[in-house]
């Protein structure tokens, strides 16, 4: 009886089919995946935009830092210009190449190729996990575009098939199949899906280029990476061909000052006593 009467209510009610009035109009849980598809929208512009502009800066950082690395100046002093909190990806492979470098360069000298192939092993390591460190860091987000991308267009489905449902039982209601009665409902409905692809759309081209600019990148990093090594392992080969630094031993201690004699006691003379005349 109820569900008769609000059918009846609403065939003979005006209908706004504008975006507003569907909304408005709609089931509370066509509401809720509206309400959820417009935040994941409005969230998906958000990590693009800011993809964007930190793909950007660190280009225009990777470039600078690349003109100043091949300019022919002396990497110790490029490490003390970037210092140990690096502000882009490159100055940190570059940074973690050179720390683990200065570590053990010294003890390089006169070493076994054994020594030597670990010593490379080791640089080219901590320069491959900060590589991995960089692009997690900059690959944050992407799983929420891959999902809402995939998702969404479902979630819409979903608030969709529930709004024909609730129209169907509608129509069935009022015992009605005019279009004009059909119609104000089904849109309703639709309108879920739209939303859906609305916030779907997007995100897949979004995450296909930024999947693209992240892949091209990362291939950068590795590509200087091994630049930077090839050069490392060039100096570690000089290093190694010279001659080990032999340890001066320290001079031996002072001996003890040997012990001298106690000085003999002073003697003490009696005072003279002069003679009493007769």
């Amino acid at each position: 009886m109820d569900r008769t009467v609000t059918a009846t209510a609403l065939g003979q009610a005006p209908h706004d089919l504008s975006l507003w009035g569907l909304f408005l109009q709609a089931d509370w849980v066509v509401k809720a995946v509206m309400i959820l598809l417009l935040l994941a929208s409005v969230w998906v512009w958000a990590v693009v935009f800011d993809k964007i502009a930190t793909l950007r800066r660190v280009n225009r950082a990777g470039d600078a830092f690349e003109d100043r690395f091949w300019s022919g100046g002396s990497l110790e002093q490029l490490h003390e210009q970037e210092g140990e909190q690096a502000a882009h990806p490159l100055a940190a492979v570059f940074g973690a190449g050179m720390r683990e470098w200065r570590r053990s360069a010294e003890r390089v000298a006169g070493a076994s190729e054994l020594a030597v192939a670990g010593l490379k092993e080791r640089v080219e390591r901590a320069m491959a996990v900060t590589i991995q460190r960089e692009m997690e860091r900059l690959e944050r987000w992407m799983v929420f575009l891959a999902s809402v991308g995939s998702a969404a267009p479902f979630i819409g489905l979903f608030g969709t098939v529930w709004g024909i449902m609730n129209s169907f039982s509608a129509i069935a209601g009022m015992q009605n199949t005019n279009l004009a009665v059909v119609a104000p409902g089904i849109a309703e409905a639709l309108f879920a899906t739209a939303m859906g692809l609305v916030a779907a759309i997007p995100a897949v081209l979004a995450y296909n280029k930024l999947n693209t600019d992240l892949a091209r990148f990362a291939a950068r990093l590795e590509g200087f990476a091994a630049e930077f090594g090839a050069i490392l392992s060039r100096q570690v080969e000089v290093v190694a061909a010279r001659p080990p630094v032999a340890e001066e031993e320290p001079a031996p201690p002072p001996p003890p000052r040997p012990a001298q004699p106690p000085s003999p006691p002073a003697a003490h003379h009696a005072p003279a006593v002069a003679a009493r005349g007769g």
